[in-house]
């Protein structure tokens, strides 16, 4: 059978239409989070962005409802206890009656270019409360919105799951674009061991949580990030920028491409998988 052009393009818009399909993005009022509503939101879908910073959250859920004409909501959760990640989906089901999408987004990311001494942050002595905390939230947290909003999803024999994992997922931090001079061996800043374990452990979850529901119509891969352009120092962005072969961090709209095609039937035959976004860092 012979496609014309103009079904098509209505195929190509088709597979990456979210047009009323619900999603729960964690850590929704954070840098990439309201970024990832955004896509949502562009693409048709109703995003509910989870956060503890509920202000900021319910801020950025007005502006996309405002923006796009959907009815983008914003829920308060702590997201390392059980109880109210099953409280916040009880609240998603009863004012939407549905759950498609998740994105594990949230996580702690210390800014460790804008500190002047990072003794703290060196392995010999990270806390193990700093440690805990960081687990806690990138990876428990992560685990416990897959178990419940996932299983939800297994019951509907239909769902996506997205874990935002990083660039430090596949390769190790290369602490030089850290130091700062004059500063002591021990007293340079490192990047913490913890989110290097967090975003690797999520790699595994992906992998686990897509053989375990691939049979219940429920699809997990990961996107891996490099780093984000925030404003940092000078001499740190070009640190990084020449451990990168575009020569650059990322912007924070050019991860949005591939967070719709992961969220959406563009990707319907793709789960257990790890997508890196950048810019080639992981090549060298």
């Amino acid at each position: 059978m012979r496609v014309g052009y103009g079904s098509r393009k209505s195929l190509v818009k088709n597979i990456f239409n979210l047009k009323e399909q619900v999603a729960i993005i964690t850590g929704g009022a954070g840098l990439l989070g309201e970024k990832h509503a955004e896509t949502i939101a562009w693409a048709g879908g109703i995003p509910v962005l989870v956060d503890i910073c509920i202000n900021r959250a319910r801020s950025i859920a007005r502006q996309q409802a405002g923006a796009f004409g959907i009815p983008a909501s914003a829920v308060e959760a702590d997201i390392t206890r059980p109880s109210q990640v099953r409280a916040m989906l009880k609240r998603v089901l009863d004012r939407y009656g549905r759950v498609d999408i998740l994105i594990n987004n949230a996580a702690n990311n210390p800014k460790m270019e804008s500190k002047s001494n990072g003794e703290w942050s060196r392995l010999e002595n990270f806390s193990f409360e700093q440690w805990q905390a960081d687990l806690d939230v990138g990876l428990t947290g992560a685990f416990l919105c897959s178990q419940v909003v996932g299983a939800e999803m297994a019951k509907r024999k239909k769902g996506v799951i997205l874990n935002v994992a990083s660039d430090l997922a596949v390769i190790a931090p290369d602490q030089r674009i850290y130091r700062k001079p004059g500063l002591s061996n021990s007293q340079q800043p490192a990047k913490p061991v913890s989110y290097s374990v967090v975003k690797t452990g999520l790699i595994g979850l992906t992998r686990y949580l897509a053989t375990y529901w691939a049979e219940a119509g429920v699809r997990v891969n990961a996107i891996s990030p490099g780093g984000v352009f925030n404003h940092q120092p000078d001499d740190f962005v070009k640190n990084l920028a020449n451990l990168i072969p575009m020569g650059r961090m990322a912007r924070r709209d050019e991860y949005q491409g591939a967070v719709l095609f992961l969220c959406s039937d563009a990707s319907s035959y793709m789960t257990g998988q790890n997508l890196i976004v950048d810019g080639g860092r992981s090549c060298w």
